[in-house]
């Protein structure tokens, strides 16, 4: 599905690839109409449309709390689904039943799935809703890289985008993979332990969110919200997904100077992000704006937040409600 890419080192280490994982979760794609015409995108008349693209093991329902404050607020929104997440998640049978050795060998209909199906899923709904008005397109963790191509591929259609504690890679850390290989990520947790299957031969990462072990729960927490409750902690989990190809985390996704970068961008960082640390956001954050020193990264801090922000999704909504002005 998607437009060129170079699809570099799909066969994957398991801790290399683990280490970048952008944990989140759920969702719908919601969207009509056809392309907007290049000139007009940023200028027709209507309300923003917000497009709000998920993390690995995760679908577009991760955004429904933000989704529902930017409607209220006179959005329209869109949280995509990217191909065999959220309403055609792909469940393993072992999974369901917790055969950890069957859930080893079964097979996954993601294995072959890529960035390129990934930007080719986000630059079909930008074009369909830029025909309504300005799109601000966001990306949580390892939506980020879909946001990276979309916005090379399609950047007259695009009001702004928007990195939430997201991959931005560069010509240094050309993807997800070389990002999470960064010595600025190095005291971020991995899950490596925990993987089903080997990657390679399954062709995806195949994690197992329905455990009960303590101590798997308690670095799965670590990773993803260990300042939320328990309560909280938990219903992420449930929708959460076992598979993610490991092309995506493989795929190159750096922006050019001449598309990419001129669309007015904001990075909101995560100051205790335990997947994509801190440092690691910071050091993209400085290299974007060095490629591209004529248009920098707006940075909204929030130094208290987790890999999947803070638990109340108003400062995150009014972050994002001030990218239509």
């Amino acid at each position: 599905m998607m437009k060129a890419t170079n699809e570099e080192g799909t066969g994957t280490t398991r801790r290399t690839a683990l280490r970048g994982l952008g944990l989140a979760v759920g969702g719908v794609a919601l969207a009509t109409g056809l392309g907007a015409s290049p000139a007009a995108a940023g200028s027709r008349r209507g309300p923003t449309t917000y497009v709000l693209v998920h993390g690995t093991h995760s679908a577009g329902a991760f955004w429904i709390p933000v989704a529902r404050e930017l409607t209220l607020r006179g959005h329209r929104v869109v949280t995509v689904d990217q191909p065999g997440h959220g309403a055609e998640a792909f469940v393993p049978e072992a999974y369901q039943r917790q055969d950890l050795e069957a859930m080893a060998a079964e097979p996954s209909p993601l294995k072959g799935l890529g960035l390129d199906d990934y930007e080719a899923r986000v630059t079909g709904i930008v074009r369909r809703a830029a025909r309504n008005g300005p799109v601000v397109l966001v990306g949580h963790s390892l939506g980020g890289v879909s946001v990276s191509r979309v916005a090379d591929a399609v950047p007259h259609l695009l009001h702004h985008i928007c990195y939430m504690a997201a991959f931005c890679p560069s010509r240094a850390m050309p993807s997800a993979d070389a990002c999470t290989a960064a010595p600025e990520n190095a005291d971020a947790v991995s899950p490596v332990e925990l993987t089903v299957g080997d990657p390679d031969r399954l062709g995806v990462l195949r994690l197992n969110f329905r455990t009960g072990d303590s101590h798997a729960l308690a670095l799965l927490k670590e990773m993803i919200c260990a300042d939320y409750p328990d309560a909280d902690f938990r219903r992420i989990l449930a929708g959460m997904q076992t598979d993610e190809p490991v092309a995506a985390y493989a795929a190159r996704a750096v922006g050019r100077a001449g598309s990419w970068g001129r669309v007015p961008r904001t990075y909101l960082r995560f100051g205790r992000d335990r997947t994509i640390a801190t440092a690691l956001q910071d050091r993209m954050i400085a290299e974007a704006d060095a490629f591209t020193p004529g248009n920098r990264f707006r940075v909204h801090d929030f130094p208290g937040a987790s890999h999947v922000g803070p638990l109340d999704p108003l400062p995150v909504a009014e972050a994002l409600d001030g990218l239509a002005a």
